[in-house]
């Protein structure tokens, strides 16, 4: 089984400051932890901004040998289409990490994110 995690769940984990409910915590040990390649590029963009203290790719790196994360190689065109259904945000990374999970068929999506909880079923927090 895969889960995926989305930017924030992922910024928290790689900086050590986050408490994930029981079901998320679950779905860490047991599952094919993934991220969306957008993920990596909203980690980016938020060190970038001076909002995060690591770049994207020593993040990754850091997570890949600690918990195994790795990054989903579903074709971008896919998850674009899928993406064009996901109108209940106008933020483009969480149109692409939710279709991204979403494509995997209805994969979980570890988020502490209301909007995507809200919108997403298969949200886990």
């Amino acid at each position: 089984m895969s889960a995926y995690l989305d930017t924030h769940t992922v910024a928290r984990i790689a900086h050590g400051r986050v408490r994930l409910g029981r079901d998320a915590t679950r779905l860490v040990e047991k599952a094919e932890l993934l991220i969306s390649p957008m993920v990596l590029v909203e980690l980016e963009y938020l060190y970038e901004i001076g909002r995060l203290t690591l770049p994207a790719k020593d993040i990754l790196r850091k997570l890949e040998s600690e918990i195994g994360l790795r990054v989903c190689d579903r074709a971008f065109a896919d998850v674009a289409r899928a993406a064009l259904d996901e109108k209940w945000t106008r933020d483009a990374f969480d149109r692409m990490i939710v279709a991204q999970a979403r494509v995997n068929g209805l994969a979980p999506l570890i988020s502490s994110d209301e909007m995507i909880a809200t919108h997403y079923p298969r949200a886990v927090w």
